[in-house]
């Protein structure tokens, strides 16, 4: 995992998704995907400070994002990058960019639902919001053996006070920044479905 010392990782993701909302709430210019790409990228440490219920998902989330941001150097905007594969007729094929973006989709999705649900959750355990967020966003996705392993990992999960000590948060800044990420994320997030839905690819595959 990478080394988060001395660093604030959740106002590093805040401020990135807040600069992404920004682009997508003023329809001025289409998403890139190097920012896009970026600002992923600086989600990563998240699943793995999760421990091993979402082992599954950092790996997998860790290796989507890197595809698009060796994408981002040939591939201007999401738009284009779409666009492409459905040229090529590989939108929904295992690799392609346009799928590893739907998966990095689901992570940056489920992140936002831990937060929402830490935030109104009381007490020091995170099984209920980590929970929450993985029946809503991942489960419907996976497979019984997946579940499976995820529901007994869900018993590994560190508190939230270890969480916060490994983001070197308090609990004051933490929430702030948590809330900042819900909002900026909602509208990028919506903005990624729209892309898929608008070019009736639909995005539950």
């Amino acid at each position: 995992m990478a080394n988060l010392d001395n660093e604030k990782p959740l106002k590093k993701i805040a401020d990135a998704f807040n600069d992404l909302a920004a682009t997508v709430n003023s329809q001025s210019a289409d998403l890139e995907v190097a920012p896009f790409s970026h600002a992923c990228s600086l989600v990563s440490p998240l699943f793995g400070c999760l421990g091993i219920a979402f082992k599954f998902a950092e790996m997998d989330y860790v290796a989507k994002v890197d595809d698009l941001s060796k994408a981002s150097k040939s591939i201007a905007t999401l738009q284009n990058l779409l666009d492409r594969d459905m040229e090529e007729n590989c939108v929904t094929k295992g690799g392609s960019h346009s799928r590893n973006l739907l998966r990095v989709k689901r992570g940056l999705d489920m992140v936002r639902v831990l937060f929402e649900q830490i935030l109104v959750t009381e007490g020091n355990s995170l099984k209920a919001p980590a929970s929450t967020a993985y029946a809503k966003i991942f489960a419907p996705h996976h497979g019984w053996a997946i579940r499976k392993a995820v529901a007994a990992g869900m018993y590994a999960l560190p508190t939230k006070a270890q969480l916060l000590k490994k983001l070197n948060e308090d609990e004051a800044s933490a929430r702030i920044q948590m809330q900042n990420y819900v909002v900026a994320s909602a509208p990028v997030i919506l903005y990624v479905d729209k892309l898929f839905l608008s070019r009736e690819l639909g995005v539950d595959w």
